[in-house]
Order: C-alpha cells, then sequence, then structure tokens
C-alpha cells in the first residue's frame, strides 16, 4: 500500500431504513497515524457510517476498502478480527458485572484447566488498561456503581484492549469533566504517534479543533466536505454542517423576577446530599455546575421523589409538601428530563406518538380509553412546535437521531404544562443546530413562566443560558452567582472545592437577587 493511500476507504456508501435515507453515496476516507473528525447534526449518518464500519449493519450499497483491499464486514467480530474498534455514544457495558469482567467479556483469559477463567491474569490486564488511561478505578469494581464519566472511560479501556489499529470514538466525551477529556486527548495523540487512526465524532466543534488533523461534514445523509483543519474555521464547519445560518446559540431573554415557584430548605441524603438550600422563581432558569462526583443529578432525582431524602423541607408555590414518589412529584407540577434519555426517558420500541402522550393519558383517556384523535392533536402540535424530525407519528423512537430523541422527551413533559422543569444534561450529545433549539425554547418556557433547574456540565451553556448560577461539590452548594457576577474561572475553582478570588464564599451575593 502507497505510503499516502488511505488506510480505510469507504467508496459511495447507500444506506436507507424505513422511511429514512441514511446514506446517499457518501465517501469517506482516513490515512493512516491521523485523528479524523467526522462530524454532522443528528441524523446526518455519522452513527450509521461507523455502524456500516464496524459490522453492526449491513451497508446497503458500496464497497469498503482496507489497507488497499476490498473488504467485506459482515460482523462486529470481523470488524475487530480486522483491527477496527468502537466506543459508542450510548455504553454498552453490563452493570451487574465488575470492570474487569465488562473489559474482557467474551475473551477471557484461560485457567489451568479447561472452562476455567484466569481470573488473576484478567485483572491485572484489566489494571494495565485502565492504567494507561490514568484511570484509579479497581477491576473488580461493579459498574453499576460507577458515574457515567467513569463507565465511558471503561469503554475506552475496553476498545483499547482490543489492540486495534483503527478506533471510531462516538461522542467519547459528552459525559467527561474538562480534566478527563484532556486525559482522553493525550491518550489519543499517543496513539497518534503509535501509528493508529482515529475516527473522532462529536457535537462539540472546539474539541474537534482542539485534536484533530482532517473533518469530513456529512449532512442529511450527504458528504458535504473534507478540509485539513488548519484550513477552515469553527463558523465554516458549523454553516457545512447545518446549511443555514444557525442564529444565536443562547438566546436568552431576560424575564422580570417573580414569585418563588420552588424552594428547599436543609435537604440532605446519607452522605450525598447535605444541607441543600435552593431557591427558584417562577421565569427563571437555574443553572448547577460541577463536576463528576457534585451529585447534581442525584439532587434531581430527590426533587423529583425519585430517591427519599432522610430530611428537609420542601415548598412548591409556598405550600409545603411532600415528594415521595415521582407521581406526586408530576401531580404538582413538575417535569424532569434525565440525563440518561434512552435509559431512562424513553420507550425506545415505542412511536413517536406514543412517547409524548404517555405522561398526558389522564388528559387524553375517557373511562380508560384513549381518545386517538386527541392523541394524534396532541402529538402532532408538539412536533411542529419542536421540529421533531421525524416521518411520522408512528415511527419508533429508536430510529430518530439523538437530538430529535431529546426533543421527544421534553415533548412528553411540556404537555403537562409544567410549572417546574428539571434538565439533566439536556443537550448532551446533540447537535449545534438542536443545541440552539433547545436553547431557544427553554428561554420561551421561562417567559411563559415555567421555573426551569438545568443541569449541564459545559460552562459555556451554563453561563450562556441561566439568570442564576448554583455550583455544587460534594453534595453541597458550596457557591451562587447571578448571571452577571459568574466567570468560568470562578466556577471551576468552587466546582473543584477551592475558593474565589477574594478568598470568600459568594452564596451571600445571591440571598437578596435583583
Amino acid at each position: 500500500m502507497p505510503d499516502d493511500a488511505p488506510i480505510l476507504l469507504m467508496e459511495h456508501i447507500n444506506k436507507s431504513f424505513p422511511g429514512v435515507k441514511a446514506l446517499d453515496d457518501v465517501t469517506f476516507q482516513v490515512k493512516k497515524g491521523e485523528i479524523h473528525a467526522l462530524v454532522g447534526e443528528n441524523g446526518a449518518g455519522k452513527s450509521t457510517l461507523m455502524k456500516i464500519l464496524t459490522g453492526a449493519i449491513p451497508r446497503g450499497s458500496g464497497t469498503i476498502y482496507l489497507r488497499g483491499q476490498a473488504t467485506e464486514i459482515d460482523s462486529p467480530g470481523r470488524a475487530q478480527a480486522l483491527g477496527i474498534s468502537m466506543i459508542h455514544q450510548e455504553l454498552a457495558l453490563i452493570p451487574y458485572l465488575n470492570v474487569g469482567q465488562n473489559i474482557y467479556l467474551g475473551r477471557e483469559p484461560g485457567g489451568t484447566l479447561p472452562g476455567l477463567i484466569a481470573w488473576s491474569t484478567l485483572y491485572d490486564e484489566a489494571r494495565q488498561q485502565l492504567a494507561r488511561l490514568n484511570i484509579d478505578i479497581v477491576p473488580s469494581t461493579l459498574v453499576a456503581s460507577l458515574s457515567i464519566a467513569q463507565r465511558q472511560m471503561v469503554e475506552i479501556a475496553k476498545a483499547l484492549s482490543l489492540n486495534a489499529d483503527i478506533i471510531a470514538m462516538d461522542e467519547p466525551t459528552s459525559a467527561l469533566s474538562e480534566r478527563e477529556t484532556e486525559t482522553l486527548f493525550s491518550l489519543m495523540r499517543s496513539l497518534k504517534e503509535q501509528g493508529v487512526t482515529i475516527i473522532f465524532i462529536s457535537h462539540r466543534i472546539e474539541e474537534v479543533f482542539a485534536i484533530a488533523d482532517r473533518v469530513t461534514v456529512l449532512r442529511d445523509g450527504q458528504l458535504v466536505g473534507v478540509a485539513p483543519i488548519s484550513e477552515v474555521d469553527m463558523g465554516q464547519v458549523v454553516r457545512m454542517m447545518v446549511g443555514r445560518e444557525l442564529g444565536e446559540m443562547y438566546p436568552k431573554e431576560e424575564v422580570p423576577r417573580q414569585e418563588v415557584i420552588l424552594r428547599v430548605k436543609g435537604l440532605s441524603r446519607g452522605r450525598d446530599l447535605r444541607d441543600i438550600d435552593l431557591e427558584l422563581y417562577s421565569g427563571e432558569i437555574l443553572g448547577l455546575a460541577g463536576l463528576v462526583g457534585a451529585n447534581r443529578t442525584l439532587l434531581a432525582r430527590a426533587l423529583f421523589g425519585i430517591d427519599p431524602i432522610d430530611q428537609g423541607e420542601i415548598w412548591i408555590d409556598s405550600r409545603a409538601v411532600r415528594l415521595d414518589s415521582p407521581q406526586k412529584a408530576i401531580a404538582l407540577g413538575m417535569g424532569f428530563v434525565p440525563e440518561e434519555r434512552t435509559a431512562q426517558g424513553l420507550f425506545l420500541g415505542m412511536a413517536v406518538r406514543q412517547n409524548i402522550t404517555i405522561s398526558a393519558l389522564d388528559k387524553i383517556s375517557r373511562l380508560g380509553f384513549v381518545n386517538f384523535r386527541q392523541a394524534v392533536g396532541l402529538a402532532q402540535e408538539y412536533v411542529q412546535r419542536l421540529n421533531i424530525r421525524t416521518p411520522s407519528l408512528r415511527q419508533r423512537v429508536r430510529n430518530l437521531s439523538g437530538g430529535n430523541q431529546q426533543k421527544v422527551v421534553l415533548a412528553k413533559w411540556l404537555s403537562l404544562n409544567p410549572k417546574v422543569l428539571i434538565l439533566d444534561e439536556p443537550t448532551r450529545g446533540i447537535d449545534v443546530g438542536a443545541k440552539a433549539e433547545i436553547h431557544a425554547l427553554m428561554s420561551q418556557l421561562a417567559k411563559q413562566g415555567v421555573g426551569i433547574i438545568m443541569i449541564s456540565s459545559e460552562l459555556p451553556e451554563i453561563l450562556g443560558i441561566s439568570d442564576r448560577i448554583m455550583v455544587m461539590h460534594g453534595g453541597r452548594i458550596v457557591a451562587e452567582f447571578q448571571r452577571d457576577e459568574a466567570s468560568q474561572d470562578e466556577i471551576m475553582l468552587y466546582a473543584a472545592g477551592g475558593e474565589g478570588s477574594n478568598g470568600q464564599n459568594p452564596k451571600s451575593k445571591a440571598q437578596n437577587p435583583k
């Protein structure tokens, strides 16, 4: 194979699903030892192309050349045998096996007797893989006890253990902190120096420019362009991705301060949540910032009645309430969009219509029977309002892009007209166009008087869309800022357990909000 020949060439690839042409004559090539970014909006065809490469689904037509030879990849096992590995956006670990078992699942080293596993060897090798990533996790740790970020790093260790020379990474940083992301980038650079080829899929355009050598852009299943990263800027890439002027990413509208809609005093749960005081105003977007392990998601779950609290008081509309179940929270006008939308927010095998209307069955049913016409009308209203791209209301949610799946989760709660909406990582793993649309929707909801608590690990998002920002560390609220007081540096300092620039905790600044 000539030195300048691509290690991988996917030529004239086509793929269709019911009602959707996912790939339309796409040609994609990567060079040996490069980090090649593959970008596009949700639904552009990136994941479909990678699933074809890794043998997860068959292509409709086209040819794959690997190291200069036409190659058939008809199964994931065949892809692994050819040195191709994939780190998927949605985690594929088995929660009730430990880390070492997950890394070497199906490839366990044999013991001294047939049918036995050499557990000491397995754990030693798993420990070496984790050490390559500077991950401080004991291989015997149960995966169910790990955070999402830690599970993502285990996925990466699993892929690297296959000794692949082509590694596709689909949104590998979506649940990682800045420090963990930089650790991953350092590893990627090291692998590149060793001649490993990396295909990097990310919606975070700044990451693409920080790590990639070249970029390929897909839009609506078609190839838009390929360029060295040094020859394009972020604006050009975004315009290629969305095919339109994006508008403002953080369309924040100032809403006059209204009444307190949710008040929390002294909320505690074991060692996870300690003495939480919180107020949310009608029409306010309250951002919750913090690093992995700050327990922001646990606070959201407690507020929504999923997890019981040990002590504390909660008021909604100045009335003391006991939130001991999600049903109680819903009845009191609350909604919750969870971080893991596919596992906790959607019924993947059900249609768009069913997912949108499932929380509103009481509104569209009589005597136990669903009014089909009302259900269709309600679903259609939110498909149009949220610009959900689906061939029909009958489309199964599993076949939608990540951004459109997230909009379906939002629609499910908006159909109940909530007055308090908790959003846990609402734009995680979705493209820039869908992000801008969700930010605009949040701003519209606040203008209508909805109180929003937004958990986000992206500081530009926290700073761009929040009216007020609370910072969590170790299960406590450690700092609070008004929108015009906050900065990334100050937030990160408190999130890491430090003190602000003046050596004082800024919580007192927001006790009398503007």
